[in-house]
């Protein structure tokens, strides 16, 4: 999520958000790779876990709304094993972030919105 929100222009939007900063509501849609076969209990795949926690601390401001996860992503073979930095296999997941900034605009809303002061 980082590398979505880090080039972009969220400081020069926030002025045409009535509240600013405040008021700015956060959208964040995630393809993660799915849960590997066989580890899922069946069913229709599942995307792996992410820390919901962790990718609220990205964004310094703002309301978050509830991330959604979705399967997509990319999970591919390195070729290279590093113990030391505690891998135990040699996979890479790439997951793909949609970051949306709003704001709401007085219309009753069924979503709920969680504060990202302090990262949370």
């Amino acid at each position: 999520v980082r590398n979505a929100i880090e080039f972009n222009s969220i400081p020069g939007v926030i002025e045409a958000i009535p509240g600013g900063r405040k008021e700015m509501l956060i959208e964040v849609k995630l393809g993660i790779p799915p849960i590997p076969e066989g580890s899922d209990g069946g069913g229709p795949p599942q995307p792996m876990r992410v820390d919901p926690l962790q990718v609220a601390k990205v964004f310094p401001y703002g309301r978050l709304l509830p991330i959604e996860r979705v399967v997509g992503g990319l999970s591919f073979s390195t070729g290279r094993l590093v113990p030391e930095l505690g891998d135990s296999d040699d996979m890479a997941i790439c997951v793909a972030a949609c970051v949306s900034i709003g704001y709401n605009d007085g219309t009753k809303s069924s979503k709920t919105v969680y504060s990202t002061k302090d990262g949370f």
